[in-house]
């Protein structure tokens, strides 16, 4: 293109403000989880706005909303960006909802410039990615991309006992459009980092090449209950001795695969849990992460290694049980050379990086050619209520991804 057209960055700050105060929290973020009165309003808003910039709006079984801006040939496979809008409990203001309206000021800034391109451009809303309240993330795109079933996403229930299937039709939100794929030209998803790096390193954007392969593990192990004053230390049987002996060794695994290995004990509980009694059971989670599969293999080995081993030598039962994989996936070259030419385009500093955390672009990557554009958030804070993002980096994160939609869209010429 002759000319270089840019987004609206008053605008697209307006409108992630003015989402923000739907389910606002008093100390700056937002509680807006999937299928609440608050996402409800959330969602509404978000297909207003659409329907001004007029698009064709639907709601397919799931809750997915699909805003459409038709092409010159309709008949062309859309190329669709977007994510999600629902929020952690304590989540922040940028956390999906920047990728989702990032995609409505692509379609706005298409219309101010009266740009006519060759496919559609679809932006998405995905339902329940954080899975919070239904304990299944990045539901909506699983339903869509096929790597989960309609009916186990209705039967997921929150810890009240409603179910997914009865909130989409409390909340107004079931459609009627089938939730599978369809041809897609190429998927983009905008998101924060979520993390240090960019900031770090004084980057503007993220080339996302990819996403990390990642498990979580279950680690269960086998005491013996005994009075804290007269058992002498020699003579338990005490599950947190293994644990002493195997916790250095694992931080010391994630350091031999710095600096992307990652290895995190986010739950940690001893039965009966006494002060005076030697713990019977220890359960704790291990997650586990690395971009290249070599070194991730190599981590999931020396982890099982370590933890039966220290188990072994104190003659205590323990199982490990993985209760969710995630492999990696490496993103279409296409659609990134599409991101690396509009970083070009407007001279912004960038690296090329995994994302270290999931995001619905994995299950999207599975039927459809996909990258995803990162920009700095402030201090790495993400899924916190002090989430932040400068709105000159939400500005740079939308013209890329305004140009690489361009560029896989085609563009029309007068």
């Amino acid at each position: 293109m002759s000319t270089l057209p840019e987004i609206n960055s008053e605008r697209l700050w307006a409108r992630l403000m003015a989402m923000a105060k739907v389910g606002a929290t008093a100390a700056g973020g937002c509680n807006r989880q999937a299928l609440t009165d608050e996402d409800r309003v959330g969602r509404d808003l978000f297909m207003q706005w659409c329907q001004a910039a007029g698009c064709d709006v639907r709601l397919d079984e799931i809750g997915n909303i699909f805003a459409r801006r038709e092409g010159s040939n309709p008949e062309l496979p859309p190329v669709i960006t977007g994510s999600h809008l629902d929020t952690q409990p304590t989540g922040g203001k940028f956390d999906g909802i920047y990728g989702v309206l990032a995609g409505l000021e692509v379609i706005e800034s298409l219309n101010d410039g009266e740009i006519v391109t060759e496919a559609p451009i679809e932006v998405v809303v995905w339902t329940n990615e954080e899975g919070c309240r239904f304990d299944t993330a990045m539901m909506g795109s699983a339903v869509w991309s096929g790597q989960m079933t309609l009916a186990d996403a209705y039967a997921l229930t929150d810890e009240a006992g409603a179910s997914v299937g009865e909130e989409l039709r409390r909340i107004g939100h079931l459609g009627a459009t089938p939730a599978q794929c369809y041809p897609v030209t190429a998927a983009f998803e905008a998101h924060i980092e979520q993390g240090p790096m960019l900031e770090a390193t004084e980057r503007t954007i993220g080339i996302v090449t990819g996403v990390q392969h990642m498990s979580r593990h279950r680690i269960d192990i086998d005491g013996q209950e005994a009075h804290a004053g007269p058992t002498p230390m020699s003579m338990r049987k005490d599950p947190m001795m293994a644990l002493a002996r195997f916790l250095p060794q694992l931080y010391q695994l994630a350091e031999e695969h710095a600096p992307d290995g990652r290895m995190t004990f986010g739950v940690i509980h001893a039965d009966p849990g006494s002060n005076n009694t030697v713990p019977g059971h220890l359960m704790l989670t291990a997650d586990i992460r690395h971009p290249q599969r070599q070194s991730y293999d190599a981590m999931l080995a020396g982890f099982h290694q370590c933890v039966e081993q220290a188990c072994s030598e104190l003659e205590l039962p323990c199982s490990i049980d993985c209760f969710w994989d995630a492999p990696g996936v490496a993103f279409d070259e296409g659609c990134i050379n599409a991101v690396r030419a509009g970083v070009e385009r407007f001279a912004y500093s960038s690296r090329e990086m995994f994302s270290g955390a999931g995001h619905d672009a994995v299950n999207v990557s599975s039927v459809a050619p996909t990258a995803m554009i990162f920009i700095p958030c402030e201090g790495g804070l993400s899924h916190n209520e002090a989430e932040n993002a400068a709105q000159e980096d939400v500005a740079a994160g939308c013209n890329v991804l305004l140009h690489a939609m361009i560029e896989m869209a085609s563009v029309c010429e007068k």
